[in-house]
């Protein structure tokens, strides 16, 4: 335990759960009189010649801009990394961390943030503590990257595929089985469909809900929570003669139908829904957009208008179906308690991996019948498949019902621990007392960023 100063830094898309990790990491770091210098903007920062930064426990006090209940990240987060095969890059970072007295690093984020990190703890000691509101950051089970196979197409590119893996898993043997961000993405979800569910109810109509997520169907199978007469995720090809026949079914009887599908939904050929335009956000995945509007098309032709005009609700198929796509809703604002408790827990064991000279290790959380959750690590590298790749944890099927498109029975003991006290009295305390402030009518928002912006140093 001979680190006097580390740095943290946040990288990727932002939660809600940062600055509670940070504060977590903070508070970890105060107790063992250890200094934590916040990197601005991730990995950018350290690319930046003056390496914006800033001190975060000034004689060992959190300062006070520094608020788990805020979401976000007050020292901000960027989707650059940087290239492993750029050894000047890298000598360039490890002497701008030196400079600053750096002795160990903390990365926040995902699979993009550990590619950033792994080759820079080949030089530096660096470990992570885990974000994302996708839940995909982990494995089903231990011996899941083994299941990936690799073959090469025409133009040169691989193409990875995995074969058949175990059929059922244990709640205990999930690596890291819920990253922070993901409670509060599904709570402003569950939200959202219940308030739609009532115009469709009111109006007799079919409601489409997008969730985020990509390829894993995580936050699309919490939506259960809000009800929904289906869910339909990534993992499992859409069958659109099965889903009209529900979608009948369902309408005759209550006259509207509320559907939650993931952005990433694949039809039985194993392509996209929605827009397959080649645009990329700035990590280089391919941006998913338009799920639900290609849901709603498919619906739209296969019922017909003489199916809503016959039951004299709608003149029309496509006034009669909707769509809402939830958004960036997801990934802000205040985070709920489950999120602020374990993000603050794995990032105050993070500064703990480090000062025990762990490297290129992950923080992450682990559940057993007996003891609940505990927070525990692991090597990143054991998320890696044989090729080095580390691939999006993806729903187990297990969890599913593929035939009612539904949360299965094992789904739901996955989500009840996660769940069940997920909301603490504080949350409630927030919407009583905070929303309608009156105080809001008359100041506008003021920035976390003017107050940080004056802490920070440059090299």
């Amino acid at each position: 335990m001979s680190m006097k100063r580390i740095g943290i830094l946040t990288a990727g898309g932002d939660t809600p759960a940062l600055n509670a990790t940070i504060d977590g990491a903070v508070k970890r770091a105060n107790q063992l009189e250890v200094e934590v210098i916040g990197i601005i903007k991730g990995f950018s920062g350290l690319l930046d010649p003056r390496a914006p930064h800033l001190l975060l426990n000034p004689l060992y006090q959190t300062i006070p801009e520094l608020d788990p209940y805020m979401g976000g990240t007050i020292i901000g987060s960027s989707r650059h990394y940087i290239d492993p095969a750029k050894k000047e890059e890298f000598k360039g970072v490890t002497e701008k961390l030196s400079r600053m007295g750096i002795e160990g690093l903390i990365c926040i984020g995902g699979d993009g943030t550990i590619n950033g990190m792994q080759p820079i703890s080949e030089y530096f000691p660096c470990v992570l503590a885990p974000k994302t509101i996708d839940n995909d950051l982990g494995l089903n089970y231990p011996e899941e990257p083994y299941e990936w196979t690799r073959t090469q197409n025409d133009d040169g590119k691989f193409k990875y595929d995995k074969e058949n893996g175990r059929k059922q898993i244990e709640r205990d043997e999930i690596v890291n089985y819920a990253t922070p961000g993901y409670a509060t993405a599904v709570f402003v979800a569950v939200q959202a469909i219940q308030r739609v569910r009532t115009t469709a109810e009111s109006h007799r109509r079919i409601a489409i809900i997008e969730v985020m997520g990509r390829d894993s169907g995580y936050i699309s199978l919490g939506c259960a929570y809000g009800q929904p007469d289906m869910i339909l995720i990534p993992e499992v090809a859409v069958d659109l003669d099965r889903l009209e026949e529900r979608v009948r079914q369902l309408y005759d009887l209550q006259k509207n139908c509320v559907i939650v599908i993931g952005e990433g939904i694949r039809d039985q050929h194993g392509n996209l829904f929605g827009d397959k335009a080649s645009s990329f956000d700035p990590a280089g995945n391919i941006i998913m957009s338009g799920a639900a509007e290609h849901l709603k098309n498919e619906l739209v032709t296969r019922l017909g208008d003489d199916f809503f005009r016959s039951r004299r609700r709608h003149d029309s198929a496509n006034e009669a179906i909707f769509t809402r796509k939830v958004g960036h809703t997801q990934r802000g604002g205040r985070p709920i308690r489950f999120d602020r408790f374990y993000a603050a827990s794995l990032g105050g064991h993070a500064v703990d991996l480090l000062l025990k000279q762990e490297n290129n290790s992950i923080s992450i959380l682990k559940y057993c019948d007996e003891r609940g959750f505990e927070v525990s690590s692991t090597d990143a590298n054991r998320l890696r498949d044989r090729w080095g790749i580390i691939h999006a944890r993806t729903v187990h099927l297990s969890k599913y019902d593929q035939e009612r498109m539904h949360l299965s029975i094992f789904g739901r003991d996955y989500l009840k621990p996660i769940f069940d006290h997920a909301v603490g009295p504080e949350d409630v305390d927030y919407l009583h007392n905070e929303i309608f402030l009156p105080g809001n009518l008359s100041s506008r928002y003021q920035s976390i960023n003017v107050d940080v912006h004056k802490r920070i140093r440059y090299l």
